[in-house]
């Protein structure tokens, strides 16, 4: 048997290198990354945030901005899908199928419309009393949604020209209290956290400050909570957990939360009692 040179060993060893990084390649593109494999508890996802105008497949397209301060401003838009056509039918979500917000960015307004359809377009008219930078939201959850409690959120910003009276935004309070005079106050007082499924509850209270017994099924719900980081203007919309028209315990709404930010949140909690909507806010620290 010849004795193998240096040579021969040198060539000997280039091939099995060769061999052995071809089989690593191979192993690294068919097994599974190992980031998808989870053997912990699952996190929830998080609500859709409204901070682009597309997302999922669906753009906010503009037709009719607001121009001015004052009543029924108009506002008209279409939902584009893949294919760059109009969308005209979502699933129903809270007895609607379009859920619409408008927020100015110091959290001193906010509206929450439903837009009526015409054709491939959106309309809805907003109060909006004072100019400023604002944010509007289109909420809809679409057909083939495999997951009807996280909606689509698409958000475009808009402003208004003129002289405005900016509010600060009110440090973090345990309560609130509505423009008829009931007041709306954390009944918990666990910290909050992103990215983690959380109890929110507030207790309802009179004027004259006894316990609300019982709310009105308002848009299906006992009660909707919409949330707005104070610097993202991102939103998050949530409804209580307790039956439409279910008597409070201790007249309180109980709510299941995902944030996905740290951040100041105000917080505009909406019931109905005696016929009217009334709406409380609140701001709220996540930490």
């Amino acid at each position: 048997m010849r004795r193998l040179s240096l040579v021969d060993w040198i060539f000997a060893l280039v091939a099995v290198v060769v061999v052995v990084s071809g089989a690593v390649v191979v192993f690294g593109r068919s097994a599974p990354p190992m980031q998808h494999q989870n053997t912990g508890p699952v996190t929830p996802a998080a609500h859709s945030d409204g901070l682009s105008e597309a997302e999922s497949g669906y753009r906010f397209e503009r037709v009719v901005m607001p121009e001015r301060r004052g009543t029924g401003v108009p506002v008209a838009f279409r939902i584009l899908g893949g294919d760059g056509k109009p969308v005209t039918r979502f699933l129903d979500d809270q007895t609607k199928q379009m859920h619409f917000f408008a927020v100015r960015d110091d959290m001193h307004i906010f509206r929450h419309e439903h837009p009526v359809l015409e054709g491939d377009t959106w309309h809805v008219t907003l109060d909006l009393p004072d100019g400023g930078a604002y944010r509007m939201f289109a909420e809809f959850v679409p057909l083939d949604s495999k997951d009807a409690r996280h909606p689509v959120v698409l958000g475009v910003p808009f402003s208004l020209p003129g002289d405005t009276d900016l509010v600060p935004v009110p440090e973090a309070s345990a309560s609130g209290i509505t423009e008829s005079g009931f007041v709306v106050e954390r009944a918990d007082d666990a910290p909050l956290s992103p990215l983690r499924q959380q109890t929110l509850r507030f207790r309802l209270r009179h004027p004259g400050g006894e316990q609300v017994s019982s709310v009105e099924p308002h848009l299906g719900a006992n009660g909707h909570l919409t949330g707005f980081h104070t610097m993202l203007l991102s939103a998050t919309h949530m409804h209580p957990v307790e039956p439409a028209g279910m008597p409070l315990i201790n007249g309180e709404l109980t709510f299941q939360a995902v944030i996905p930010e740290r951040g100041e949140y105000r917080l505009f909690l909406e019931f109905a009692l005696g016929g009217e909507v009334h709406t409380a806010a609140l701001t709220v620290l996540v930490a």
